[in-house]
């Protein structure tokens, strides 16, 4: 009998939690406040400097509208962040290596473990790689067309991590595959089941509550964590929507695999 291991965490995978516990625990532990400060400021993203190229007085109107006891820190931040008015051409991808906290960095790797696992075993690394920078610019260009006047930083990997688990829901719940009916020993033909087609997708009985309470939850959550105290800032889910879409969407452009019809429901018993 062939022994499997305990741990079979794709190369991709691995390679990217590696990463992103590095980058956060440098942050956190050897990085000064200014350091830290300037990562900050020149990888995370930053809706407002983009728009600031194109519609200066738009974003000169944030800062009139900042009133208050506390409208000079507000505005010290704000400028900070702005910057010198240029836009960062590469944060909308290395906003994702950032997390606010230890918390915000771990849930964003489990989930990535669980969900972006499948899909790099389908994938491969190069793709699965590609797929990664794909959602977390969408993810970017999501949030920047909600709040294109926005000078607040935007980091973490829920796009990407949103992307990832789309991608999964276009097969695992396929029959055959990890969560499908008949699914068998976990390995690699497991995974490289035929993707369903959007069109079944949103009518599979499986599928679909998966998809309804995504959405539910990123909505839920985007609207209450911060007033009840959950997170310290508000969470950026229209960033996670549009990573998450351009996951589900874009799904072929990445599978290597061509599709072919899936198994007859008769024939489940005989899946390998």
């Amino acid at each position: 009998m062939q022994r499997q291991p305990i741990f079979n965490i794709p190369a991709a995978i691995l390679a990217i939690v590696v990463a992103l516990v590095a980058v956060h625990a440098y942050r956190d532990y050897i990085a000064s406040d200014e350091v830290d400060g300037w990562i900050l400021s020149t990888f995370a993203f930053v809706p407002g400097r983009f728009t600031f190229s194109f519609d200066p007085a738009g974003v000169a109107d944030v800062f009139a509208s900042f009133k208050g006891a506390d409208a000079a820190p507000r505005e010290e931040v704000a400028r900070y962040f702005l910057g010198d008015g240029k836009p960062l051409w590469w944060t909308p991808l290395t906003y994702s290596a950032l997390h606010a906290d230890w918390t915000h960095c771990g849930v964003n790797c489990l989930w990535l473990l669980a969900f972006g696992a499948p899909v790099a075993r389908r994938f491969g690394s190069v793709r699965f790689f590609a797929l990664f920078a794909v959602t977390a610019i969408a993810g970017a260009a999501a949030h920047w067309a909600a709040h294109r006047f926005d000078l607040a930083p935007v980091i973490g990997a829920s796009a990407s991590v949103s992307g990832a688990m789309a991608a999964a829901t276009r097969f695992i719940f396929q029959p055959g595959a990890p969560l499908g009916l008949g699914a068998g020993a976990p390995g690699d033909d497991t995974f490289r089941r035929p993707a369903a087609p959007l069109s079944k997708l949103f009518v599979d009985p499986r599928a679909l509550p998966f998809l309804l309470m995504w959405f539910g939850l990123n909505l839920l959550f985007g609207l209450i964590s911060a007033p009840l105290g959950i997170t310290q800032g508000p969470i950026a889910w229209e960033a996670h929507v549009g990573g998450f879409l351009a996951g589900l969407l874009l799904f072929l452009l990445f599978d290597p695999r061509v599709s072919s019809p899936p198994p007859a429901i008769d024939d489940i018993d005989q899946l390998p």
